[in-house]
């Protein structure tokens, strides 16, 4: 059992990313962005400096965040820039013993979307094959229950998983994205919750028509019962931050000043960490 954190929602440099985590007292640290540079498409120069850090700070990787038919890569999309950041990613994680990359599932087209039938077949014939790719590599990819035909619901998750029929595709499964996507969490949650292989802590409330970020078990993600419920079915990996506190990253909104960020970051991993205590204290 571990706590990690997306390190860019601590700030942009790496050196920074660390610090965060050292301060916090955590072994682990999970990549996304350096420098508003995917970790799997920058230069091998800008890696190795990234690696070199990592390494000299004696902190565990414990998942790229890549940007593998996430958001921003609809199905009409061409799938070799998965199938190349996929490749291009391996090497970088076995050179830091990293187990896990995450990916999505290919939302639709806003304009001109496929037919869902279409979607469906699509997604899930490009998750084969990015599937295929990772067991021939001995890597696992961790679909999240955020962007795509799989994240749907927790029917759709299964459905994926169940049709891809990989055992190097496993869940991420993100206790805020729920009521970001209007699905039932806990449904969500339960149907899927054999295949969790890492978690990502993230809250938020609807208010009116806008989702409110919040601090872990603030909001309507049901956090304390999502992570009791993990312990006490034997869950023993990782718990990741992904806050959106102070800086949502996809949203391209201005970031606060990089002091407010690393602060809202700290905080968040400090509340987590006595949320958790808590529950671990009330089940023993």
């Amino acid at each position: 059992m571990f706590f990690s954190g997306i390190a860019d929602e601590a700030g942009k440099n790496i050196e920074t990313q660390i610090a965060a985590h050292r301060e916090m007292g955590w072994s682990h640290i999970e990549l996304r962005n350096v420098n508003d540079e995917g970790i799997a498409l920058m230069d091998d120069e800008a890696f190795s400096v990234v690696a070199d850090s990592i390494e000299a700070a004696s902190l565990r990787v414990s998942c790229f965040a890549s940007a593998i038919a996430n958001w921003s890569r609809p199905i009409t999309g061409d799938p070799s820039i998965d199938y190349g950041e996929l490749r291009r990613a391996i090497p970088r994680m076995r050179r830091l013993h990293v187990p896990f990359v995450r990916v999505m599932s290919y939302p639709n087209a806003k304009e001109d979307p496929l037919p869902e039938r279409e979607w469906r077949r699509e997604s899930i014939r490009r998750l084969r094959e990015l599937a295929r790719i990772a067991e021939n590599e001995g890597v696992t990819l961790l679909h999240e229950n955020c962007s795509g035909w799989g994240a749907q619901s927790g029917e759709h998750h299964e459905i994926l998983l169940g049709e891809v029929g990989s055992p190097a595709l496993k869940t991420v499964f993100d206790t805020g994205n729920p009521v970001v996507y209007g699905n039932d969490g806990w449904d969500y949650y339960v149907r899927n919750r054999a295949s969790i292989a890492y978690v990502h802590i993230k809250d938020a409330r609807k208010v009116d028509d806008r989702i409110v970020y919040t601090f872990a078990g603030e909001g309507e993600g049901r956090v304390h019962e999502i992570v009791t419920d993990l312990l006490r079915t034997g869950y023993d990996g990782g718990f990741s931050m992904e806050p959106h506190i102070a800086a949502v990253v996809h949203t391209g909104a201005a970031a606060p000043s990089p002091e407010k960020l690393y602060a809202s970051y700290i905080e968040y991993g400090r509340r987590f960490a006595d949320l958790f205590a808590e529950i671990k204290a009330s089940i023993e």
